[in-house]
This record gives C-alpha cells, sequence and structure tokens, in this order.
C-alpha cells in the first residue's frame, strides 16, 4: 500500500468498494477488517462517509453493511436484466390507460435515468426525457435515499410536491425489499390533492410494482422490509368492495370441475368479474368445457402469491353462453381479456381459437388476505 495518506485512502475506500459489490448479502465488520487489513476506526469512518453519501447502507442498526443505490448504479444492471425489466414495464402498463404520465426509472449517479414513459392522456401533462438522466426527479431521489426516510420506510412510497406538479413514486424490489428500479407518476398540482392522489394511484401503482418485483424473480414484495417478521399477519376478511377491486387485477382464475369419472379437474384460466358473475373462454381442446356441460358445479380460486396474500374462493353454477365462432360478442370478450392479461405486448388471440364462453353465477364467494391461522389467528370464515 502506498505510503501517501492520501493515495492509501483512496486504495481503502476502492478494496471496500469491490469488496461490497462483491458481496450481495453485505458484510459485518470483522468481516470487512479481516479482508482489507485496516483498523475498526479506519473502517468506521469509511463506512460513515459512504454511508452518508448513499453509498454503503446498513440493513439494521448495528448489521450488516452492503452497497446502497448509488454505489450499485455503477455497476448497472445487465443489458438483457434491464431490458426485460423495461419489455415488462409497456407490457404490465399497457393493461390500462394512464390519465397523468407514468416513468420507469433507476439511479444513476447525480440523478435518476428514465427507462421507460406512459404520457398521460390529458392536454395539459407532464413529460419527461426518456433515455436520459433527470436530476430533479424528488420523489425518486427520497425512495434511494440511504438511509430512507422514516415516511418511506412506513409507507414504501414517496410522495413530492414541486414546481406546480405531483411526484409519487414506487419501489421496484428484485429480492422483494431492496428497492433497484421505481415507478414514478407525475401530475399537474392543480388536478389534485395530495389524499386523492394518493388514494387513487397508489394501490395501482403498488400492484404494479409487486408484479414487476415479482417477474424479476422476488419471493414476495415487501420494500425495506429487511428484518422478516416472526410470524405472518392473521388472516382478515375482505369486504364486497375490496373483493370485487381485487377482481378487476389481471389475476388468473383456478377453475376446479368434476370430470365424468368423479375425479376432480383444474385448469388455470383468465376470468373476468361483473359485480354478479364470472366470465371466461375455453381455448379450441379445452377437455373442461365437455365437464362442465355434463356438471356445472364448479369452484374458482383467485390469489397473488406477494403479501397482503389476498385470494377469493367462489362456488357456482357454469352455463354456456352461447356465443356462435366468429360473433361480435366473442370477439369482443376475447380482445378484453387479451388486453387485461396482455397488455400491449401482442399479438393478440381471435375468437377463432376459443371453442366456448361460459358464465359462473356465484353462489358463494369469499375474500381473505394474510395466511389462515398465521399469529395464532383463525381463519376468517372457519
Amino acid at each position: 500500500m502506498s505510503e501517501d495518506p492520501l493515495a492509501s485512502t483512496a486504495e481503502r475506500t476502492l478494496r471496500l468498494v469491490e469488496l461490497l459489490l462483491g458481496e450481495a448479502d453485505g458484510l459485518t465488520p470483522q468481516e470487512m477488517i479481516q479482508n482489507l487489513g485496516i483498523s475498526r476506526s479506519s473502517l468506521f469512518v469509511l463506512l460513515r462517509t459512504l454511508k452518508a453519501l448513499g453509498y454503503v447502507e446498513q440493513i439494521e442498526r448495528r448489521g450488516r453493511y452492503r452497497s446502497g443505490p448509488r454505489l450499485l448504479s455503477w455497476r448497472g444492471a445487465p443489458a438483457d436484466q434491464r431490458q426485460d425489466l423495461v419489455s415488462s414495464f409497456y407490457q404490465e402498463a399497457g393493461r390500462r390507460e394512464w390519465a397523468e404520465t407514468l416513468l420507469l426509472v433507476v439511479p444513476a449517479g447525480e440523478g435518476h435515468l428514465v427507462l421507460g414513459q406512459i404520457e398521460g392522456t390529458q392536454p395539459v401533462r407532464c413529460v419527461y426525457d426518456a433515455g436520459e438522466v433527470n436530476p430533479d426527479l424528488a420523489a425518486a431521489r427520497r425512495l434511494f435515499a440511504a438511509p430512507p426516510a422514516a415516511a418511506v420506510l412506513d409507507n414504501g412510497c414517496a410522495l413530492e410536491e414541486r414546481e406546480q406538479l405531483y411526484e409519487l413514486a414506487v419501489p421496484i424490489c428484485p429480492d422483494g425489499v431492496r428497492p433497484e428500479a421505481a415507478l414514478l407518476l407525475g401530475a399537474p398540482a392543480y388536478r389534485w390533492t395530495a389524499a386523492a392522489l394518493l388514494e387513487q394511484w397508489l394501490p395501482e401503482l403498488r400492484i404494479m410494482a409487486a408484479r414487476l418485483s415479482y417477474r424479476l424473480g422476488a419471493p414476495t414484495y415487501t420494500p425495506y422490509r429487511y428484518s422478516v417478521e416472526k410470524d405472518m399477519p392473521a388472516a382478515i376478511a375482505l369486504s364486497p368492495a375490496e373483493i370485487s377491486a381485487f377482481l378487476q387485477g389481471p389475476w388468473t382464475a383456478r377453475l376446479a370441475c368434476i370430470r365424468p369419472d368423479g375425479r376432480p379437474h383444474v385448469i388455470p384460466v383468465w376470468q373476468e368479474w361483473d359485480g354478479h358473475a364470472f366470465t371466461m373462454i375455453a381455448w379450441q381442446g379445452s377437455q373442461w368445457a365437455e365437464f362442465v356441460r355434463h356438471n356445472a358445479n364448479v369452484s374458482l380460486t383467485i390469489d397473488e402469491p406477494w403479501p397482503p396474500l389476498r385470494r377469493i374462493t367462489a362456488r357456482g353454477q357454469a352455463a354456456p353462453l352461447g356465443y356462435s365462432p366468429g360473433s361480435q360478442e366473442l370477439e369482443s370478450l376475447v380482445q378484453r381479456l387479451a388486453q387485461r392479461y396482455l397488455g400491449n405486448a401482442g399479438p393478440y388471440p381471435s375468437s377463432g381459437q376459443v371453442q366456448s364462453a361460459y358464465r359462473i353465477r356465484v353462489e358463494s364467494l369469499r375474500g381473505w388476505q394474510g395466511l389462515p391461522g398465521a399469529a395464532g389467528g383463525p381463519h376468517p370464515n372457519a
């Protein structure tokens, strides 16, 4: 190591950076001392400085240290992974029309790189420079700050008002916990209050961020929750309004019916809920359509794979809708379902690929979130 104090400090800093980048799960101070061969006091001087600048973060008080958002941005995501994220963003965003502008951003140096943009449909709307680094995205800056503010940790999002516009940012976490990208909604302030913006857009953005995180490999979506709770929250029942809101999402249903020999048959299906009944299509060659003609009793389950672990169960009678092949009714149903589940990814299926359409008249519909029996709680519908 060089005898020049400045050179020595630079060398120690670079070695520490290399060490942290090579250990995704982080290191304890003792492990860093053993690897770097420096004193405890020198190490903590470096760690405090890098932590204050956002290059290092501590997982929990007196816990392990690992790369912070600004250090991770040096490394960058592999080109194919970033392309997967961009493609997934446009596919997920294409499931609906956005009245306000939606961005996909990642940390980049002193600002945030805008990887993707869906401009809002309003005549007066926010417009950003896609493909450019923007140094002024205040909500994204708060989201990736090290350490994040208490409000960001508690709410899992950041809301900022600046220059007569609101920015609402929600993290995308490939490991379910650490934000590496974000969805950011930009909206002129004259159209919204902070409370109205959160009520209207935060649930939608959270669902989309969770789906993107899950597609990148996250086992759960619990931003900033580095310390896993001992028990999952006990299951609680969903209200009819919460059930209806959940069923409007792009969730695949599992249909259970009875084969002629009495054995159960379960198949994933696209579903559309109108508040009273489910409508679904049977693709050409589907066996279940024939099974329900002989026994109309069916069950459905619809669920999400990350917290809060909402789930819906339904029972009812399935009846064919009688749409003729190529009819406008069948084509319209297929296109609605394709838009909902595929977004703008295309190509869309056609009604010619559909064997029949069914409507399930619901006799029982229940919903809950959390794990049955978790934390000592009973199942809400037991």
